[in-house]
């Protein structure tokens, strides 16, 4: 007891009790301990003496910011957690507190929080498991942890998971206080640099769908003008007209039934279109000739899938349609031209815009032949099945041709019966 009047002795007070029963406990606390430096010119003290510059009339570790920045400080011993607190507050913080790691994880689903004081060991949750609990539910939560002299590694640990700095007990006021304005800034630059990236990424997707709709757009316009090229060539023959219609219609529909892709089947739509491009530089003598050809007209004719192939090649978003058009007289067996291709070396839309057009050529009326119906066209191709088709192609032809009856006829854009 003392004794009234008497004068109450430093060392009773309830703030030395409290940091010498830390203490006595072995625990390292914080030590809100007045700075014995000289003051800096235009420096003010705060709290327990730490100097902060003053902002506005008032000392502020804050950042610039729209509103209070919130801090959650977490430590199980009350003494450290609420000097922090109060400093905190004196710094113009929103505090929150937690005296666990179960609770804070309560408070961060509670509350927006921009910084967090840690302790890192605690009952419980430790420190280092709630870090990344902490950054699961606050991803852009700067982190701060404190440790003892003696427990560097585990801070350590802390960083690896995501924590952006730590301070050492007993901590000065100075220290804390610039350890918290990086980890702000930090957290601010962060942000700053994930909106920009967020804009880059918005403004690149914006382009790139520009560009893709330009390039569409420049596809279509010369595709339909190649189509234009195929439609004079194949209006000197009255043999020839729709052939390669035809050929497109049916060879699209086979590599659906092959099992390829949307856009490989319009790719392969499209090298069927095109397939006989190169026959522009075939002689008109040639193409009109009405008996069989001379082995020096037969290379002459051969050459119109090299013709075609570089026809097209400056158009380099056609890639797959030109080895279609160069290839589609290559055989299975490698008889074929120009390359004497086989097997599965002949590009797979290649292989089956020469079954179609082979299905053409046999179900069209030709000076040289009578048109075939389609159960004794593909009779006839069955033939060829292996060494000139391949095998699985026909197999797909023949079930397209099975199920439509015949092949549908372009005329003018309309249509025969199927």
């Amino acid at each position: 007891m003392v004794p009234p009047g008497a004068r109450r002795s430093p060392s009773c007070s309830p703030e030395r009790t409290a940091r010498a029963s830390l203490r006595r406990r072995g625990t390292s606390s914080f030590c809100p301990r007045r700075n014995l430096t000289p003051r800096r010119a235009g420096a003010t003290q705060t709290g327990w003496g730490a100097p902060f510059s003053r902002k506005e009339g008032k000392e502020s570790l804050l950042v610039e910011s729209s509103g209070p920045v919130s801090v959650l400080v977490v430590d199980d011993e009350e003494p450290i957690r609420n000097a922090l607190k109060k400093f905190l507050a004196q710094q113009q913080f929103e505090v929150y507190a937690a005296a666990s790691g179960e609770e804070a994880l309560q408070q961060l689903n509670r509350h927006k929080v921009a910084l967090m004081l840690c302790d890192i060991r605690m009952p419980g949750t430790s420190g280092v498991d709630l870090v990344p609990l902490a950054l699961e539910i606050e991803p852009d939560l700067a982190i701060l942890m404190l440790t003892a002299i003696n427990d560097a590694t585990s801070a350590a640990l802390c960083m690896q998971r995501g924590a952006m700095d730590y301070l050492t007990k007993p901590i000065e006021l100075a220290d804390l206080g610039r350890a918290v304005q990086r980890a702000l800034k930090r957290r601010e630059m962060l942000l700053e640099n994930r909106q920009l990236n967020q804009w880059l990424k918005e403004e690149v997707t914006t382009r790139t769908a520009e560009l893709q709709r330009e390039r569409n757009k420049l596809e279509r316009i010369s595709v339909a003008t190649l189509e234009a090229l195929i439609n004079a060539l194949e209006a000197k023959d009255p043999y020839l007209r729709g052939h390669s219609a035809r050929v497109a219609d049916l060879s699209a529909t086979v590599a659906g039934q092959f099992g390829l892709s949307d856009e490989e089947v319009e790719q392969v739509r499209v090298a069927g279109r095109l397939h006989d491009i190169g026959k522009i530089g075939t002689r008109e003598a040639v193409m009109e000739k009405q008996g069989p050809l001379t082995p020096e007209e037969y290379e002459h004719v051969k050459q119109h899938v090299i013709i075609g192939s570089q026809i097209l090649s400056p158009l380099g978003h056609l890639g797959p349609i030109i080895g279609a058009v160069r290839h589609h007289h290559e055989r299975w067996d490698g008889s074929g031209y120009p390359d004497g291709l086989r097997g599965e070396e002949i590009p797979v839309g290649a292989r089956i815009i020469g079954a179609a057009e082979v299905y053409d050529a046999l179900s069209s009326s030709r000076p040289y032949q009578e048109k075939l119906t389609p159960e004794q066209a593909v009779q006839r191709m069955s033939q060829l099945s292996g060494n000139v088709l391949d095998p699985k192609v026909f197999d797909a032809l023949s079930s397209v041709v099975a199920r439509r009856g015949t092949l549908v006829y372009l005329d003018e854009g309309g249509s025969g019966p199927e």
